[in-house]
């Protein structure tokens, strides 16, 4: 008698080393093909939009930073730009180009942590040390500005929270670094942050480089990657992808180019486009997207060193009093902390902006009924849309290719599971 051979379900995740923390995918197999992947997410959720509810506007940027903990300042940047809109008003231009550079900055930022990672889950281990020696760099600029390494809350309806600062923190003196370990550590941080950045993107192609000779022509990496979860353009557009999903497959939209905010409609730069739709395209254009942030902060750099000027609007219902003035003047105090405690009326109306994110389009739709605090907040998440497509693609593919898939989309369960 013929035994019956069925299909077996089996979990991927949470506990899985490529399943990133709570993703978990209800994998129907047959033998080692997968017939059908049920997404379940739920395994987080923190309310961030009911949260975003109960606040003064101005105290939920920084639930924007936990909400995709890789590209925290594209976030911020997104709900910020929304309360602009509906308070009419608009941030000076130094503060525009800071924004773009750390816009930029947080891309960068995002990439190396994705190509280290992605490598990671499809066993290349050296990449992800390459590429958190450069992401220790930049995350000195986030801290330099903010005082945190993540979570910046830098961006504030109006401007900026601060300037850039004229000088860069330097490691001191300890039994790990001294000597001539010590003067290497500190060769960039002589001078102002825009001239260790400047320093950096100097730099920084060379590295990328680094990171290609060790994966682009890898033959154990095209293996995995080349022909592996192909998305057509009209899929990709059918199941609402952006970013490097979508150019990855051929279509160039990104909204940097197509609707500019920020200063990109002054900036230089290209819109890689991949070919295939396959994983390896993916990889390559998040590759080229680096080079070309390189470029964005380099004009970014060179225009904030030749034009001081405010960071912040000189409207004081929305932008807080000096430090200096908090200390001598009753008047600044009060104000201070009418504007942390309150906040500020905005008035009624509804919006949606959008940002180019590392990961797609990161939008976010505000409606104000004229109080203090928003009366709806709704994020669209890149993520989201991506993970939805997972059973159509990966359909037909064997089990270690639902990994690469995964890499693939660069999901961050904050803002998918909101």
């Amino acid at each position: 008698m013929a035994q019956e051979i069925r299909n077996y379900t089996m979990n991927f995740g949470p506990q899985h080393p490529a399943a990133h923390g709570v993703l978990r995918l209800v994998l129907e197999m047959d033998g080692e093909t997968i017939v059908r992947a049920d997404p379940h997410i739920g395994l987080l959720h923190r309310g961030t939009e009911k949260l975003a509810e109960s606040k003064p506007f101005n105290q939920s940027i920084g639930y924007m930073d936990r909400l995709d903990y890789v590209s925290m300042m594209c976030n911020e940047h997104a709900y910020v730009r929304a309360i602009e809109t509906l308070l009419g008003i608009e941030a000076p231009e130094r503060a525009q180009y800071i924004r773009t550079m750390f816009d930029e900055i947080t891309r960068i930022l995002n990439h190396l942590m994705w190509i280290g990672s992605n490598a990671l889950d499809l066993g290349a281990m050296a990449v992800f040390l390459y590429a958190f020696r450069e992401r220790e760099e930049l995350m000195d600029c986030y801290e330099a500005v903010s005082g945190a390494r993540m979570h910046a809350t830098y961006y504030r309806p109006g401007g900026v929270y601060r300037d850039l600062p004229a000088q860069m923190p330097q490691y001191r003196e300890s039994p790990w670094h001294k000597g001539n370990d010590l003067k290497r550590l500190n060769r960039w941080r002589e001078g102002s942050m825009l001239d260790y950045l400047e320093a950096f993107t100097a730099d920084f192609p060379t590295k990328v480089d680094e990171y290609e000779e060790l994966l682009t022509t890898n033959r154990i990496w095209k293996q995995r990657t080349v022909g592996i979860g192909v998305i057509p353009p009209e899929v990709a557009q059918q199941w609402g992808m952006t970013g490097a999903m979508l150019r990855g497959s051929g279509v160039a939209w990104d909204l940097r180019k197509k609707q500019p905010y920020a200063k990109y409609a002054e900036m230089d730069f290209d819109i890689p486009v991949g070919v295939n739709g396959d994983c390896y395209d993916r990889y390559l254009v998040r590759v080229e997207e680096m080079r070309q942030s390189n470029r964005i902060i380099r004009q970014c750099v060179q225009w904030l060193k030749t034009n001081p000027g405010p960071v912040m609007v000189e409207n004081y219902k929305v932008a807080p009093p000096k430090r200096e003035e908090m200390k001598e003047s009753m008047e600044a105090l009060i104000h201070h902390f009418k504007l942390f405690t309150e906040g500020y009326g905005v008035p009624a109306g509804e919006t949606y902006c959008a940002v180019e994110a590392p990961k797609g389009e990161f939008g976010c739709y505000l409606v104000s009924d004229g109080a203090n605090k928003p009366f709806r907040v709704h994020l669209r998440a890149p993520g989201f849309a991506h993970l939805s497509s997972i059973d159509a693609i990966v359909r037909g593919h064997l089990l270690a290719d639902v990994v690469a898939m995964i890499g693939t989309y660069d999901l961050v369960f904050g803002e998918v599971d909101r």
